[in-house]
């Protein structure tokens, strides 16, 4: 990520944490109050420090502060990144809803939104299901 990039996500919002192994950033990831959720935004591990929970680590702290449902958007191809939120308890989304959630929580271009997925914690899913008069098993 460029310095522009990065001064532009925090001026957005985006408050990033790292994950620092012996020196040297291993891992980081930003976390984004935007309207009623909480987006997880861009989670990067080193290669050499994949596999080694650093992600976990730095995925579980984000969620210990979140105070609303959270939601995360990914690259639909990221299948690796999409298997990492559903192992620790995140869902996709239907598609029409991942559109309207996408266009009404990011900003982010037409086709990113057609290459992208969200899955969301169960909090929302909970929530979302108490307003449609659902309920979970």
């Amino acid at each position: 990520m460029s310095v522009e990039k990065l001064r532009h996500e925090t001026d957005e919002g985006v408050v990033f944490w790292g994950c620092d192994e012996r020196g040297t950033l291993a891992g980081v990831t930003g976390i984004q109050d935007v309207r009623d959720v909480i987006l997880i935004r861009h989670a990067y591990v080193r290669t050499s420090g994949q596999k080694k929970g650093i992600g976990g680590r730095l995925l579980s702290h984000l969620l210990r502060l979140a105070t609303r449902p959270v939601l995360i958007g990914t690259w639909a191809d990221a299948v690796w990144a999409i298997h990492f939120y559903e192992k620790n308890g995140f869902q996709k989304v239907g598609r029409e809803e991942k559109d309207l959630l996408l266009k009404t929580y990011w900003t982010i271009p037409e086709r990113q939104i057609e290459t992208s997925v969200v899955l969301a914690d169960q909090t929302w899913r909970d929530l979302r299901a108490n307003t449609q008069g659902l309920s979970r098993p």
